[in-house]
């Protein structure tokens, strides 16, 4: 598992508390996986069970290590959303659990990625164990979007800290992963970090981002919706608006003489764009073509008023 370098600090950080013997029992990890909060999340759980933890990393030769590895360590929970949420009944059988004595004499410890997907029942079910955790018991709570995690978790974990990396440090950082030297983070805020970019260029989803930005442009200034966004199905669409609102706003940037008036209006119909993409996750069905053709019409009719 290797250690991102955004993430290096709040590593150490972490390591100088528990070398010192000063963890508090819970902790709150408000990143991204993109970022990777379930990396960082999981090596702070390693370390926390390695028997000779050093002063950045846990060691990777100790028992406890090596069964992490093997990921058969009795003394470690990971829980993960079973679908949508984080079930109430996966939260008692981990409260539970915690309650029992350290298999192998340590500590217990548990990893709860994507947090924010606990509903109100597994929420308020874990709320008495971070309350009144159980000795030598550590939780990780990991979540994409803290937001959306209930008050009254969040208040009782300390947080981690991690510094995101600026879009500079992104694309030197998937210049040397890829080993390439394109500029792929423009598709950051597309896909939600580093890993996932990725991920999307390993998957074949990069290919259609970079299809979906060609396609904007060239419908943008021909006030045709061009084929190749003629038929992109229902999972695709979040990706194109996305990449429309990216396109749209490179466009504000690069023409900085541009009509002040115009200017204006091209924000505001990017902030609309981006609001009807907020409501796509609750609509029943979506007509793409239908939703493509009158984005192109409404733009075109903007720069001709």
């Amino acid at each position: 598992m290797q250690l991102l370098p955004w993430l290096q600090d709040a590593n150490d950080a972490f390591n100088t508390l528990l070398n010192r013997q000063q963890v508090a029992h819970a902790y709150l990890i408000g990143l991204d996986a993109g970022y990777g909060g379930e990396t960082l999340a999981l090596m702070l759980a390693k370390a926390s069970l390695c028997s000779q933890v050093g002063v950045s990393a846990a060691c990777g030769f100790c028992k406890a290590c090596q069964l992490i590895e093997a990921n058969s360590h009795p003394d470690f929970y990971k829980i993960e959303a079973d679908g949508a949420q984080i079930k109430v009944d996966q939260i008692r059988t981990l409260c539970q659990k915690l309650t029992t004595t350290a298999q192998q004499g340590g500590r217990r410890v548990a990893v709860i990625l994507n947090c924010e997907r606990l509903n109100q029942a597994s929420a308020n079910a874990l709320l008495k164990t971070l309350e009144e955790p159980g000795k030598d018991t550590i939780l990780f709570l990991q979540a994409n979007t803290p937001s959306r995690l209930m008050a009254t978790i969040s208040s009782r974990c300390q947080r981690i800290q991690v510094k995101l990396p600026s879009r500079v440090d992104v694309k030197s950082w998937l210049s040397d992963e890829l080993k390439a030297s394109d500029d792929y983070s423009w598709c950051l805020p597309v896909v939600g970090g580093p890993l996932a970019i990725v991920s999307a260029i390993e998957s074949g989803r990069y290919q259609s981002l970079l299809d979906f930005r060609k396609g904007w442009i060239q419908s943008l200034s021909s006030a045709q919706l061009c084929a190749s966004l003629q038929n992109v199905n229902e999972k695709q669409v979040s990706d194109a608006i996305k990449v429309l609102y990216l396109v749209l706003h490179r466009k504000l940037v690069k023409d900085q003489a541009m009509d002040p008036l115009i200017r204006a209006s091209i924000a505001v119909f990017a902030a609309k764009v981006m609001q009807q993409e907020t409501r796509l996750s609750v609509m029943p069905t979506v007509n793409t073509l239908g939703l493509f053709e009158g984005i192109v019409r409404e733009y075109t009719q903007l720069l001709d008023h």
